[in-house]
């Protein structure tokens, strides 16, 4: 579904992803952690070029994401992203914050828009709110909708970029929750994520970066008993110390 190779970014002079070389086929969980500033955000946002890259390829399904004639609003409608910040439209409801691109993007009839998009609200627990605004959500509430919005162009793959460290402590379940019945159901996805146990329950595969580079790649079970690397024991004793 997507493949990295040879990926180097610079933002000036300091590079802040090297060599970046793997393949996520369709259907795979993949988690990306690492320390803060070891390039996994940017990692993520070049899947669908909302960062450009310098040197190597990035294909996805099929396309090369980063090539002279590729057709980026076309290629962004086959990537959910949900975002730290939910970005949503505080201007407009739920509903409208969900049926925005397929109606105004895919130009699909607005009643088709909206029927999928209940379904929608209904499989992230929030059919009764269609009708309000993003300000009167609570933040889990609002990344739920996010996670909403993003399925609603029923894109082939989904990028995750810390979708719940904006948020309260006791809304990052209901978040993980939305995101472990998508996994459940063969929906490829990356995801940037300090959320340890998302990666042990649901990841079929985890992948630590450190200073650009993708240090590790290998299954939860591999990852979480790691003792060769100091690097991943600081890491995930640093997360232990914080929860």
């Amino acid at each position: 579904m997507v493949s990295f190779d040879k990926v180097n970014k610079w933002y000036g002079t300091h590079q802040v992803l090297t060599d970046i070389t793997f393949e996520i086929p369709k259907g795979q969980v993949v988690v990306v952690c690492g320390p803060s500033g070891s390039g996994k955000s940017t990692l993520i946002r070049t899947i669908n070029s909302l960062e450009p890259i310098q040197k190597g390829k990035i294909v996805l399904d099929g396309v090369e994401v980063h090539g002279p004639k590729t057709d980026l609003n076309q290629l962004r409608q086959r990537v959910g992203f949900v975002f730290q910040q939910f970005n949503l439209f505080p201007h407009m409801s739920v509903l409208d914050n969900i049926t925005f691109a397929p109606i105004k993007i895919q130009k699909r009839p607005r009643a088709d828009a909206e029927a999928f998009a209940r379904e929608l609200l209904a499989r992230v627990g929030l059919s009764e709110k269609a009708d309000s605004f993003p300000g009167f959500l609570s933040g889990g509430q609002q990344q739920r909708v996010a996670i909403a919005r993003a399925l609603a162009l029923r894109p082939p793959v989904i990028l995750f970029d810390e979708p719940t460290s904006a948020l309260d402590p006791e809304m990052v379940g209901e978040v993980l929750a939305v995101m472990k019945s998508l996994a459940s159901e063969g929906m490829t996805m990356v995801c940037v994520t300090h959320e340890m146990g998302f990666a042990r329950d649901v990841g079929d595969r985890v992948i630590f970066m450190d200073q650009g580079r993708t240090v590790v790649d290998t299954t939860p079970e591999m990852f979480f008993n790691n003792r060769e690397h100091p690097r991943v024991q600081r890491f995930l004793s640093d997360i232990k110390g914080q929860h």
